[in-house]
C-alpha cells in the first residue's frame, strides 16, 4: 500500500509527443542557453511483461545530462510523465543514479525535476530495486554536492524519498507529493481527501516541512534554483563563490528592535540592515516561522543566517523550529558556509503537545548541530536570551567563535517576572506591592548584559549600528580556518 502506481498521475495521450520533449524543454529552460548536453537519450527499458515490449520509447521517461547554470557546471535530470507516465523502472532509475554519481565524481550540484506517478508496476521488484539505487546515490551525494529537487508535477509513492534525501525541495503550484494516494487513503482509513489537500505545496510548505520553497510555476522554480545555487559552493571540496561587496539596506539599527522585551518586530528588517544589499534568500519561510533561516552575503561572502523571529510566537523555540534550524546548520557546516546567529529568545515553548512530540529530542538536534559545527560561528544577542534556549542558540559555551550583544540585551535563566516569583516568593506573598521592585532588583542584579560580558559569556557589547562592521571583521578573520572538504552528510531530520 505504500507505493502509488503511475496510473494515479494525470493521463496524457503520448501519440502526438516525441519522447522526452517536455523534460528536455524544461532542462533547456533551466540551464544556460545552449549548454545542455544530453546523455542516454536512446536508453530503453528491457521489460517484456504486460505488453511493455510494445512500448519502449527512447529516454524511458527521464532525460538526463549536464550543462551550466549561471555559468557553473551542474548535472541534471528531468522525469516526463507524458512518457510511460514518468514511471520509474530499471533503466529509468539507472539514468538518474548515474547522473548523481557523475555529479559526485565531478564535484558539481545535482538538480532533479520530479514529475512521476511512482513505480512502474509492470516491472515489479526491478522498479523497487531501481528506487533503492537512486536512494543510495542520494545518500552517497549527501554533504558532498548540493542536491536540489524540483517537484513540478506528481511525486508519489517511493518517488518521494529521493527529494526527501536531497538538500532542498522546491514545489510548484501544480505539484503534489505523498506516500500513499487519495484512493489508498480512502480505502484504508476512510478519509476523503484530494491530491492537493493530501500533499500539495501548502501542506508541505507550511505543515510538514518537507518543502523548502513554494513557487508559482516552472519559470519561478528555475529562477529560484539559479538564485539558490548562486549562494552555494559547487561541492564540499570548493569554497563558496565570492562577489563584489555591496552596502546593506539603510536601516536604523538603534530603532529596529523595540526596547520593550515583549513588543514584536520582524527580524528580517534586522537582517536587511546587516547583509549585502539586503539580499536574503529565506528558506522554509512558512514552516516554523518562529525561526528564520536562509542565505545572504556579508562583504561579498555567503553566510547562513539563523534568527529568532519575535513576531511569531514571541520567537520561542519549539520542536519544529529546532528541527528546521538543525538541518540548516548541518547543511551550512557540510558546505563550509559561516553562520551568523541573531538571538532574541524567551525560552522553549511549554506544553504537553511539545513534550509528547519530542521537544527534548528535537531541541537536542539543534544543540548538537551547533556544537559540532566547524565553520565560523558568530552570535549577536539582540534583546534577550533566556534559559535552555540561550544555550542552544549558538552560545559561547557551545563553541561560538564570538558572541556579541547589544547594550539592552538580557541574558538569564528566565525572564525577570518568573525569576522574581521564584526567588522572592515569600516576600511577595507577605507584601504583594513589592513585586515590581523585586522584579527590577532581579533584572539589575542578574540579567544585565555587562554581567555576562564580565564572565566571558559575551565577548563584546557593541552599538547596534556597528554590528555589520563587527561581523565583516570577525568573519574575515575566521574565513581561512577550515579547508574545504567532506565533513559529514546532511541527514534528513
Amino acid at each position: 500500500m505504500s507505493d502509488v502506481p503511475a496510473a494515479e498521475a494525470p493521463a496524457v495521450d503520448p501519440s502526438a509527443l516525441q519522447a522526452g520533449d517536455n523534460a528536455r524543454g524544461r532542462l533547456e529552460r533551466l540551464l544556460d542557453p545552449g549548454s545542455f548536453l544530453e546523455l542516454g537519450s536512446r536508453r530503453r527499458h528491457r521489460a517484456s511483461a504486460f505488453g511493455l515490449e510494445k512500448r519502449r520509447p527512447e529516454t524511458d521517461g527521464v532525460v538526463a545530462g549536464t550543462g551550466r547554470l549561471g555559468g557553473r557546471a551542474v548535472n541534471v535530470y528531468a522525469q516526463d510523465r507524458r512518457v510511460l507516465g514518468g514511471s520509474l523502472g530499471e533503466a529509468h532509475a539507472d539514468k538518474i543514479a548515474r547522473s548523481i554519481d557523475k555529479a559526485i565524481k565531478g564535484g558539481v550540484p545535482i538538480v532533479g525535476i520530479n514529475d512521476s506517478g511512482g513505480a512502474r508496476i509492470q516491472e515489479g521488484v526491478a522498479a523497487l530495486d531501481g528506487y533503492g539505487q537512486v536512494f543510495s546515490a542520494n545518500v552517497a551525494a549527501s554533504g558532498r554536492v548540493p542536491q536540489v529537487a524540483l517537484i513540478l508535477g506528481p511525486c508519489a509513492g517511493g518517488a518521494v524519498y529521493s527529494p526527501a534525501l536531497m538538500d532542498f525541495v522546491v514545489m510548484s503550484d501544480e505539484s503534489y507529493m505523498f506516500l500513499t494516494g487519495p484512493r489508498v487513503v480512502k480505502a484504508v482509513t476512510g478519509e476523503d481527501v484530494d491530491s492537493r489537500s493530501l500533499g500539495g505545496p501548502e501542506v508541505h510548505g507550511s505543515r510538514s516541512g518537507v518543502c523548502h520553497f513554494v513557487v508559482d510555476d516552472d519559470a519561478a522554480a528555475f529562477a529560484l534554483t539559479r538564485r539558490l545555487l548562486d549562494f552555494l559552493p559547487p561541492s564540499a571540496a570548493a569554497r563558496t563563490p565570492s562577489v563584489e561587496a555591496r552596502p546593506p539596506l539603510d536601516v536604523d539599527m538603534n530603532e529596529v528592535v523595540p526596547k520593550e522585551g515583549r513588543q514584536p518586530y520582524d527580524v528580517r528588517n534586522v537582517i536587511g540592515g546587516l547583509v549585502d544589499a539586503g539580499d536574503f534568500l529565506e528558506v522554509q519561510p512558512d514552516w516554523a516561522a518562529n525561526l528564520v533561516i536562509g542565505f545572504a552575503r556579508i562583504d561579498g561572502e555567503t553566510v547562513g543566517i539563523v534568527a529568532n523571529q519575535a513576531k511569531w510566537l514571541a520567537g520561542v523555540l519549539d520542536l519544529t523550529a529546532s528541527e528546521k534550524g538543525a538541518r540548516f546548520v548541518r547543511f551550512c557546516d557540510a558546505f563550509g558556509i559561516p553562520l551568523v546567529v541573531l538571538v532574541d529568545v524567551p525560552g522553549f515553548l511549554p506544553g504537553t503537545a511539545q513534550e509528547y512530540n519530542g521537544v527534548i529530542r528535537k531541541g537536542a538536534k539543534l544543540l548538537h548541530a551547533f556544537a559540532s559545527a566547524t565553520v565560523p560561528r558568530v552570535t549577536v544577542v539582540l534583546r534577550k536570551a533566556f534559559g535552555g534556549s540561550y544555550i542552544v542558540m549558538n552560545s559561547r559555551s557551545l563553541g561560538a567563535d564570538a558572541v556579541l550583544a547589544w547594550p539592552n540585551a538580557e541574558l538569564a535563566v528566565m525572564g525577570a517576572e518568573g525569576a522574581a516569583d521564584v526567588i522572592f516568593r515569600r516576600q511577595i506573598e507577605d507584601n504583594p506591592s513589592r513585586r515590581d521592585d523585586l522584579i527590577d532588583s532581579y533584572r539589575s542584579e542578574a540579567m544585565q548584559v555587562d554581567l555576562a560580558a564580565r564572565r566571558g559569556s559575551v565577548d563584546e557589547i557593541i552599538d547596534p549600528a556597528d554590528t555589520r562592521r563587527a561581523l565583516v571583521t570577525l568573519l574575515g578573520s575566521l574565513r581561512g580556518g577550515r579547508e574545504p572538504g567532506y565533513v559529514h552528510d546532511n541527514l534528513p531530520q
